[in-house]
């Protein structure tokens, strides 16, 4: 009998020491890219600039905003696509843990921070979790601030932020690749953040997923996905310029401020809608953007604008998959749009394409430096200034 005992002792500590490494290889697959297989060495920057990783443990990453912060210390968190929010804890520019503090969630996207509350998007939902702060190892049940938005799940993920008024904008995509929906659907809203006193700030807008605050006016700015199934090299993504509430930025009637759509076109000519500032590209998939008001980068980068550019889907020849820089005059207007980081695309001698990343969201941090998500490998990365 003690033989017997000591047999299946060993079988079950055999048991649980292969489910432990069952589990671990589990997550490493889920992560998508191990961190020994981000290829950092392909990613080119501006001399003097330098990219790390901050963690490869946030598999999907895509909105990141920050919570708590003080002294190098402070809470990172990071909205997914799979269902799960993570929080991310922060000590001086590394990533210390990874927590999971939401999940089942629908496409829970979007994270925004406001008085030790994260209000998190869920498609026809705004949640909210009060005090999360210090509750990042027992997350407390999610809060429904509001559940008036549409439950469609083509474009129905959202990228969320409190502006400058203390409002939370929230974009509505349109429910397809293109159609003239109602008008629940294809703007960017504002609401207070116990979710009442919902406003329309712009119109006509296919699908934001990111937007910002110039730091000089505090004017509103997004950016725009153009339509598909247009051919490789129309229309462009666009980013906008909201100059006051209201205003229609074109869809579906005219694209890029200049193209009318061929089924819709007709209806409505484009000199009545806003323009982009800039086009962007066809097909890029520009995602999270925000101007840059750190101080750690030289001073001709201070309040250009930062966009994330996710990568085609539906061309050829694929293009996107990096981080843009977009430099402005006094007066708004663009001045030059060039490469920021690229290299998570790659082509061979022989032009085989190959991606290994996916830029979602670019955030400015305390220090000066840039976080990058990157949901294909799963994983955030820093950029630093250090000529």
């Amino acid at each position: 009998m003690p033989m017997c005992r000591s047999l299946t002792a060993a079988m079950q500590g055999f048991r649980r020491r292969l489910l432990s490494i069952t589990l671990i290889l589990l997550g490493l697959l889920t992560n998508g890219t191990l961190a020994a297989n981000l290829r950092l060495d392909a990613l080119r920057l501006p001399p003097g600039f330098h990219i790390e990783v901050l963690t490869d443990a946030v598999p999907n990453a895509r909105q990141m905003t920050l919570g708590r912060y003080a002294d190098g210390r402070g809470v990172l968190y990071v909205g997914s696509m799979s269902g799960k929010v993570y929080a991310v804890e922060l000590e001086q520019g590394r990533a210390r843990a990874v927590h999971t503090i939401a999940s089942g969630l629908p496409m829970p996207v979007g994270v925004a921070y406001r008085d030790g509350q994260l209000y998190v998007s869920a498609v026809s939902r705004i949640l909210r979790l009060d005090g999360i702060d210090d509750r990042l190892s027992n997350p407390p049940r999610p809060v429904v601030v509001t559940d008036r938005f549409p439950s469609a799940t083509h474009h129905g993920w959202k990228f969320i932020a409190f502006g400058p008024d203390g409002w939370l904008y929230v974009p509505v995509g349109a429910p397809c690749n293109i159609c003239n929906p109602d008008a629940r659907f294809a703007n960017i809203q504002r609401m207070k953040p116990d979710g009442s006193a919902v406003e329309v700030v712009a119109l006509g807008v296919r699908n934001s997923v990111g937007f910002d605050w110039n730091p000089t006016d505090h004017s509103f700015w997004f950016t725009d996905n153009g339509r598909d199934m247009m051919g490789d090299d129309l229309p462009g993504d666009e980013l906008n310029h909201v100059e006051k509430p209201g205003q229609h930025f074109g869809y579906p009637y005219c694209h890029q401020g200049d193209t009318p759509d061929p089924e819709f076109g007709t209806q409505r000519k484009c000199a009545e809608f806003v323009p982009p500032v800039d086009k962007l590209g066809p097909h890029i998939a520009a995602l999270g953007m925000r101007f840059y008001t750190g101080k750690l980068f030289p001073d001709e980068y201070r309040n250009n604008v930062f966009i994330a550019e996710h990568g085609s889907w539906n061309r050829s020849k694929k293009t996107g998959y990096r981080v843009v820089r977009v430099v402005l005059d006094s007066r708004n207007r663009v001045v030059r749009h060039e490469p920021f980081v690229e290299g998570w695309l790659q082509r061979d001698a022989r032009g085989k394409e190959s991606v290994w990343g996916r830029p979602v969201d670019v955030l400015v941090m305390p220090d000066g430096s840039l976080l990058i998500s990157d949901d294909l490998a799963g994983a955030i990365y820093r950029v630093r200034y250090a000529p």
